[in-house]
């Protein structure tokens, strides 16, 4: 108890306007640290405020607090951002601000402005003209208040069709979305359910091939996709250019995506765009407010409390001393501060992968030591994801040595886990989301693999499957129904085309069309093989009853999947059947 109320002692709580108007007569230097309500202070420098307070001693001139953005209107340019931000309010005008929890540069900051107190107090300096920071709300219009109507009306879905996924061409009409202005909010590749198929084209129900048309979507993988109108203009039609900041850069960087060309004009509807882009047949769109928020809902029931999350995958790593002793005392750790693990593996490093990661290090007197640790046993990998989670884990682990950690983080992770050995943080973390990814896919390089769906399968079935699939992490890179003559059934059980059981095989496979699908993740093969579980459902359920055939399962032959035995056999197949896949992430295999 006596901790929290340091904590209290140390940062007044300013959670109003008429509070904030109150701290700004305050003396001296006030440090502001401006919160959202739902994610809290930043705990993390108050280790370093509470070292400041007692080592300058000033309580008349240093004044530390804690602003709730959501309920002060001067701080409404700081709501819905979650990285934590510094104001420095000096006799009351708003002079800095830093962004994110540097420490060395807010502890460098408090202690120049604190002497610049002192020496103005002593009569030693005239006090500095400071320009005042005026705050901005990025999303004011020109009278300064916020729109009235609901954002849900700025939101069109969008589906790509199966025959463009397969082809391929869903990349390049996204990329036309993209230059066109509008942003995609959140995307998602997966077959269409019938239900969902009908829900969704229930304009057109009445039209007499529209039962071959919910075939046909339901029969292949569609690549749906939230957009909001993003600027009032797209690109004129001279613009036909590619401009290669409006590359596709992934589900949680495309809100910042734009364009901004010299020539510019109105902008058309997204339905009239694809249209003049000769696209609109692949691609369909609805604009109702309505409808558009039935089908968020239908699509992504979470996509509102998602949209306000900055959801990041990094690479983390436990060097060998840590990964033997610890592990378990970290990976809790991991799970308490809201990271999800989504990959892990233990692995050992060559000399040169230690030397890069350990580049920081280089000019240090213990590098050659330290390569040599690094490389005697194996270290923990791990891909992370959490909101702000590149951010959040820098502070988690603190600084790269153990000296600094000690003086400006001494809660982090450098500390609490130093080893006497090596004056070095025992925990790596990826310093950008580009290095993120690069390293996520060093460590971590996607496979892909074969998995059939069998025709005695429900729809119903099916569809609890592939939410299966997905939740174990796999994506659904390509898919396609298909019945399995001989001919095409040779393509995926070509090595057991001599077996006395093949014919019995062949007879299962004719009773109706079977759903192929490319899985892709890190270990895909061996992963799909452990998720599909033991050849007979009857031992499946003793051994593995969470398997797919331990659940739908009839029979040796009615086993409900099959999956490619080896990353060769994967690929062949893959070939054979879906002779237009590309892998996006092709593997020497």
């Amino acid at each position: 108890m006596a901790g929290k109320k340091r904590e209290i002692q140390l940062q007044a709580v300013v959670n109003s306007q008429s509070l904030w108007d109150e701290m700004l007569q305050n003396k001296g230097l006030t440090v502001i640290d401006v919160y959202q309500a739902w994610c809290g202070p930043c705990k993390a420098m108050q280790t370093l405020f509470r070292k400041l307070k007692n080592e300058l001693n000033e309580d008349e001139l240093l004044h530390f607090v804690v602003a709730e953005a959501d309920n002060i209107v001067t701080l409404q340019p700081f709501r819905d951002k979650c990285e934590p931000v510094f104001l420095f309010s000096v006799n009351g005008k708003i002079i800095a601000q830093i962004n994110g929890a540097n420490a060395p540069l807010v502890n460098q900051k408090i202690i120049n402005l604190v002497n610049e107190e002192r020496k103005i107090a002593a009569g030693e300096m005239v006090r500095p003209q400071y320009h005042e920071i005026v705050f901005v709300d990025p999303d004011a219009d020109d009278g300064g208040e916020a729109p009235s109507e609901s954002v849900d009306q700025f939101y069109i879905i969008a589906i790509i069709k199966p025959d463009a996924v397969i082809s391929r061409k869903s990349q390049e009409i996204r990329q036309n979305i993209i230059k066109a202005g509008f942003v995609i909010e959140i995307e998602e590749k997966r077959a269409l359910t019938e239900r969902q198929v009908r829900d969704f084209y229930y304009r057109i129900a009445d039209q007499p091939d529209f039962e071959d048309f919910v075939h046909f979507m339901t029969g292949g993988l569609s690549h749906i996709l939230v957009l909001s109108q993003g600027t009032e203009e797209e690109p004129a039609l001279e613009e036909t250019e590619p401009n290669p900041e409006m590359e596709a850069k992934g589900i949680y960087e495309d809100h910042n995506a734009g364009v901004t060309t010299p020539m510019m004009k109105k902008r058309d509807s997204l339905q009239e765009y694809l249209e003049r882009q000769h696209i609109s047949q692949f691609c369909d769109i609805e604009e109702n407010i309505t409808d558009v928020n039935h089908f968020i809902d239908m699509f992504f029931p979470d996509f509102k409390s998602m949209k306000n999350l900055k959801l990041e995958k990094i690479l983390a790593l436990l060097r060998p001393a840590l990964f033997q002793e610890k592990k378990e005392d970290v990976l809790k750790i991991i799970e308490d501060e809201g990271f999800k693990i989504l990959m892990q593996r233990q692995i050992v490093l060559s000399e040169e992968e230690a030397q890069t990661l350990c580049k920081e290090y280089e000019n240090e007197d213990y590098f050659e030591k330290l390569i040599e640790k690094m490389t005697s046993g194996p270290s923990l990998a791990l891909v992370l994801v959490r909101d702000h989670g590149l951010q959040h884990w820098r502070e988690l682990i603190g600084p790269g040595s153990v000296e600094k950690a000690k003086e400006y983080l001494p809660e982090s992770l450098c500390v609490r886990f130093a080893m006497e050995d090596l004056p070095i943080n025992q925990l790596y973390g990826s310093d950008s989301l580009e290095a993120a990814r690069r390293e996520i896919q060093y460590f971590f390089p996607p496979q892909n693999t074969l998995a059939l769906l069998k025709p005695h399968v429900t729809q119903e079935q099916r569809e609890e499957i592939l939410e299966l699939i997905r939740k174990t992490g796999f994506e659904i890179t390509q898919m396609k129904e298909i019945l399995l003559n001989e001919e095409a059934a040779e393509k995926i059980y070509s090595k057991i085309t001599g077996k006395d059981f093949y014919q019995d095989v062949l007879e299962v496979l004719s009773e109706g069309p079977s759903l192929v699908l490319v899985l892709t993740k890190w270990n895909a093969v061996s992963d799909w093989r452990r998720l599909m579980g033991p050849t007979d459902p009857d031992e499946a359920k003793l051994l593995s009853p969470d398997s797919i055939r331990a659940q739908f399962g009839r029979s040796i032959l009615k086993n409900a999947v099959h999956g490619a035995s080896n990353a060769y056999e994967a690929m062949e197949s893959i070939n054979r059947i879906f002779q237009e896949f590309v892998p996006e992430n092709p593997e020497g295999n």
